[in-house]
């Protein structure tokens, strides 16, 4: 059998297990493992041992839990609780105000967690039922909820984007700035949508009633209060990391440290807060440390096969591809496997074949890294298997069935599609923040 057939039935071996509903890690694992033991015997059983040690020896991953331990805590002590009653009564008035005020909430909640799973969380924990309350109509605010919360994974601090610069070997700091303006751009996009079709169709977004909105202005600037805290965390764990005064791993440590700080500072950091942060960190520490090594394992018998060799052969000179419709091919694949894999699998399974692949056809690696987690954004809420549609659908009321949440995704899913392509068509959009601030120095 050539090594081409020998990586290609790898791959469909794993793809068809993951329908069996095993675990994500458990079944890269297996496939890796038993790989290895077929092809080499006996000295197999030192590639999946060696990814174990590389895994471990990997210093910059000591970054994710404590950017995960940042985000629960500031969820769990009620700082986000405290943004969204800013957004509350600052956009009250507008139609559709409450709407846009959640992705002003999203946007906030990304810059201090990098995840979309708290997003998520915090979304449907406090802004879907106020919404609901408020008689918004359930499918526009569902697609909110999740559109909103796909930020967490493109403004930094994106723990995707810091998985990308661990595997492709970029510089996260780059990465970081190449996301913030498409991720603006995309929150934009969201606001745009909302406040025109509730200009439309003023049924789905009522105004909050006159007696809600009586507040003085200084009542509403001492609500502003509550985004101090946040953006002053936000620009002290990316600013010094930007300018250089931290390491990555120095910075993600002062962003736990200053969210402990602002929840005792707010006199919330009790026993329960600080047990459920570390329970729920450690949870999600764990599944991500156990893809990536099942992902190790799995991508080291592939690179001993030459299968990064293999695929840039078959694209460039046997099937005569150009550089961008294989570039426009690697991005449906992601779509594609978005209905199976989280974007941690997808992107420590693929990176390794696809980012030398990138390189070679003269594409930036850091511009690709956005590309990348806009793809993963649309994949997260594209029916049928969305990463984002079950968890709307294990956290939302039970008066928001499935097919509301199939149905609520796919304006936002076109307007992140062209994002999509105005990144792609104008690199520049990305690249602008970096080269401004790199080429300065």
């Amino acid at each position: 059998m050539s090594y081409q057939m020998i990586a290609l039935t790898m791959f469909s071996s794993m793809m068809v297990l993951l329908l069996t509903g095993q675990r994500v890690f458990g079944v890269i694992g297996f496939v890796g493992a038993a790989a290895a033991l077929l092809l080499w015997g006996d000295g197999g059983v030192d590639m999946p041992f060696n990814a174990s040690f590389q895994l471990m020896n990997w210093y910059p991953l000591l970054t994710l839990p404590l950017f995960i331990f940042m985000g629960y805590m500031l969820s769990e002590s009620g700082i986000a609780s405290d943004l969204y009653d800013m957004f509350h009564v600052w956009m009250g008035s507008l139609r559709g105000g409450l709407a846009v005020g959640t992705i002003g909430l999203m946007v906030v909640v990304s810059a201090m967690n990098g995840l979309s799973v708290a997003g998520m969380a915090i979304g449907a924990s406090i802004a879907l039922p106020e919404l609901l309350r408020r008689g918004y109509d359930k499918i526009m605010v569902t697609g909110v909820v999740q559109a909103g919360s796909s930020l967490g994974i493109l403004v930094p601090p994106s723990v995707v984007l810091v998985l990308y610069g661990m595997i492709a070997r970029q510089p996260v700091s780059q990465l970081w700035l190449a996301g913030a303006v498409p991720g603006l751009l995309l929150a934009s996009l969201f606001i745009l949508y909302i406040v025109v079709r509730c200009r439309l169709q003023p049924h789905l977004a009522p105004t909050l009633p006159e007696e809600e909105r009586q507040h003085t202005t200084r009542e509403k600037l001492s609500l502003l209060r509550a985004g101090i805290l946040p953006l002053l965390i936000f620009f002290a764990m990316t600013g010094l990391f930007i300018l250089g005064v931290t390491s990555l791993v120095e910075s993600a440590a002062v962003g736990a440290t200053s969210a402990i700080v602002a929840a005792w500072f707010k006199q919330r950091l009790t026993r329960e807060v600080l047990q459920t942060t570390v329970h729920k960190t450690l949870g999600i520490t764990c599944m991500f440390m156990w893809i990536i090594l099942a992902a190790l394992c799995f991508g080291a018998v592939f690179d001993g096969l030459g299968a990064v060799r293999a695929i840039e052969s078959l694209f460039l000179d046997e099937i005569g591809m150009g550089p961008w419709e294989i570039l426009l091919m690697m991005q449906l694949s992601y779509i594609l496997m978005g209905m199976f894999l989280d974007d941690t699998a997808m992107l420590v399974i693929v990176a390794p074949l696809y980012v030398p692949l990138v390189i070679s056809l003269g594409f930036d690696p850091v511009w690709y890294g956005v590309l990348y987690t806009i793809t993963v954004q649309i994949a997260y809420m594209t029916p049928p298997f969305g990463y984002n549609l079950f968890l709307m659908r294990a956290m939302a009321p039970p008066e928001i069935s499935l097919g509301d949440i199939y149905r609520s995704v796919w304006p936002f899913v076109t307007i992140m599609l062209i994002g999509l392509a105005l990144v792609m068509v104008f690199p520049q959009i990305a690249m602008w923040l970096p080269d401004t601030f790199y080429g300065s120095r």
